[in-house]
């Protein structure tokens, strides 16, 4: 009689506890190889390291070459991202500032006049050194980033500006030797508004006085108007040679070596929108290493917001373009609401400004320039900041965070809060705006005057950061305006 059991019963039983042990077999063995494998890369990892520290030495003196820049205009561009630290850990997201006011003229505008200059230059509308000028109808900034250039590239400078802009912009100007002439606020419509003025003193540059026509000897010299093939910029020369379309004008000395005047229109000329397509975007996206989501700006001229956001849009379709528009600017009812460049208050009669009735300096806007014409494709959304809300701001970005900044920076900071609470990002997301320009420029006295038009007054000059003027103004100095904004829940 046998004992054994059926064999097929016991072949279930081994063929299950082979199964088993060859499963644990196979997963030692992988792990080993996986441990093995990672093991040795990360010991030819160490091995290649070693070979390339190897390579250099210490160098406590020695320079790169890109460590030196050529002069001033080396030193435009390649600002820093800065995390805003409170507004970032407030809403659990990365809100990073591109710290323009590092740049040696202190606002984001000497990459436009860099820009400006270098393709006039480069189109032979202008050449340094041979006593040219360089007129410009602005509200500072640019003025100054211009002034800057031009002296780097030995022109003289005329600004034109209005009456009401920051005391300290006018005191830089002249420090910087530029002519500044500063008129009445007025519509685009007058000839007598700022921009109107540079073109008109541009096109009478080198035009001498009437000269009494008894003495033949004294002839009168009138500038001729050169035919650029950029109708936003204009041209003049005392040379009786006017064409760039001349074959031989490259070599005619006359025609190179006497001066020119050179309109550069920030608002119209596309060089404005070059500078931050290729400049600035380019640079926003190499230092998220294309890790973002949304980017926002003010707008005056338009170029930054265009020219940014049209290279973000080209690497990543997806990032959300937004514009931060101050009272009395109609960019929010163009984008959002109407479709129309106007804002009500516009027609309220209460106006302390001529053009836009905000204490915001720099952004805002009541007509399409070209350069702003490029951005309008790709807006996804615009924020109306009011003047309390930015004067909040700066206020608050100074006790939480020692950042010192102007008005449209504060401004722009205050519309990457509203976008992230609309949106309702957490985790993960990163939104970029300009950190424009610094608050040093911002908080001269004030004076107040009557206007001829009757219910209306206006102020000599408008102070972002002068409590005075503000209180003058019943703008309120609250920091619980961005604290209430912070909080969970609050509308935005």
């Amino acid at each position: 009689m046998s004992f054994l059991p059926p064999l097929d019963s016991v072949l279930p039983s081994l063929t299950s506890r082979v199964s088993v042990r060859s499963v644990l077999i196979g997963v030692f063995l992988g792990f080993s190889l996986s441990v093995t494998s990672t093991s040795l890369a990360l010991y030819f990892q160490q091995k290649r390291r070693e070979r390339e520290a190897a390579k250099f030495t210490p160098r406590p003196i020695e320079l790169r070459s890109d460590e030196v820049v050529a002069g001033v205009t080396g030193l435009i561009g390649n600002t820093p991202l800065v995390r805003i630290n409170s507004l970032s850990d407030a809403l659990g997201v990365e809100i990073l500032g591109k710290a323009e006011f590092l740049n040696p003229g202190g606002s984001v505008k000497d990459r436009v006049a860099l820009r400006m200059i270098d393709d006039a230059e480069r189109s032979g509308y202008l050449r340094p050194y041979t006593g040219s000028r360089i007129f410009e109808g602005t509200v500072g900034s640019t003025g100054i980033s211009i002034a800057t250039i031009a002296r780097a590239r030995g022109y003289d400078t005329t600004i034109i500006m209005p009456d009401d802009v920051a005391e300290e912009k006018v005191k830089a100007l002249q420090a910087l030797g530029a002519e500044v002439q500063r008129v009445r606020p007025a519509s685009i419509v007058d000839k007598k508004q700022y921009v109107n003025l540079a073109r008109q003193r541009a096109a009478k540059f080198g035009q001498q006085d009437e000269i009494d026509g008894s003495d033949p000897s004294l002839k009168v010299v009138y500038p001729h108007t050169l035919q650029s093939p950029s109708a936003s910029v204009l041209v003049t020369t005392t040379s009786l040679k006017v064409e760039f379309d001349m074959e031989d004008w490259h070599d005619d000395e006359d025609f190179l070596a006497k001066p020119r005047g050179y309109f550069a229109d920030q608002f119209e000329n596309k060089s404005n929108f070059d500078a931050h397509f290729f400049g600035t975007g380019p640079e926003i996206w190499r230092q998220t290493n294309g890790h973002v989501d949304a980017f926002v700006s003010g707008a005056g001229t338009g170029g930054t917001v265009a020219g940014v956001g049209q290279y973000l849009k080209s690497a990543n379709e997806n990032i959300r373009v937004a514009i931060a528009d101050p009272e009395g600017s109609g960019l929010y009812n163009k984008v959002v609401k109407h479709g129309v460049m106007f804002d009500r208050k516009e027609s309220e009669g209460t106006k302390r400004r001529h053009q836009v009735d905000t204490v915001v300096e720099g952004i805002g806007i009541n007509r399409l320039t070209n350069n702003l014409e490029l951005a309008l494709p790709i807006l996804d959304d615009a924020f109306r900041i009011t003047d309390a809300e930015a004067v909040s701001m700066s206020r608050y970005l100074v006790k939480n965070d020692g950042l010192f900044l102007g008005s449209s920076s504060a401004c722009n900071l205050v519309a990457c809060v509203k976008l992230v609470k609309k949106m309702g990002w957490k985790d993960g997301k990163t939104v970029v705006t300009i950190l424009c320009d610094s608050g040093n420029r911002h908080y001269s006295k004030v004076e107040f005057f009557a206007s001829p038009l009757a219910g209306m007054n206006f102020v000599n000059s408008l102070q972002f950061w002068n409590d005075e003027y503000l209180h003058k103004a019943s703008i309120p100095v609250d920091l619980q305006i961005v604290e209430d904004l912070l909080r969970p829940g609050s509308p935005v």
